[in-house]
């Protein structure tokens, strides 16, 4: 990831995966979640798309912009789980409309979708959000949105 204001918190981690993620997407918030009590909370449950199990990587990379600051529009290939650890995060995929997260917040990005907006929503406080990327290939983690200039 080559945004202005970004730093790798933690990259290639292996991991392993059960194989066959029903195919619709399916989103719980901690909130939709009986076993959510205690200590430990379930932040989000996303089913993933199908998914070659013999190749899965999974990638956490810490994301910050500072007051102001964006990324320029761009997509990831794999899918995508966030989470807002401090600020307010403004995000828009794909033709949804431009949602704000908040600090404890998760947002789902599809894979290949279009990220037309990824800004600190505060122009005088910082943004952190963690982006959990889940591949089954090799390559880059995001790219020009189609059609921008490369």
């Amino acid at each position: 990831m080559t945004m202005p204001g970004c730093s790798i918190l933690c990259a290639g981690l292996a991991l392993t995966l059960a194989v066959g993620a029903p195919s619709a997407l399916a989103a719980q918030t901690a909130t939709d979640r009986p076993d959510s009590a205690g200590p430990a909370r379930v932040a989000t449950a996303q089913a993933l798309p199908p998914l070659d199990g013999r190749r899965l990587k999974a990638t956490l990379v810490e994301v910050r912009y500072g007051p102001g600051e964006s990324s320029p529009a761009h997509s990831h290939p794999c899918p995508v789980i966030g989470y807002v650890v401090r600020g307010t995060l403004r995000n828009q995929v794909s033709g949804q409309p431009v949602r704000v997260y908040h600090a404890g917040e998760t947002f789902y990005e599809p894979p290949n979708g279009m990220h037309a907006v990824s800004a600190n929503a505060s122009g005088t406080d910082s943004v952190t959000f963690l982006a959990y990327f889940t591949c089954d290939r090799e390559g880059p983690l995001s790219g020009p949105a189609p059609g921008a200039p490369r």
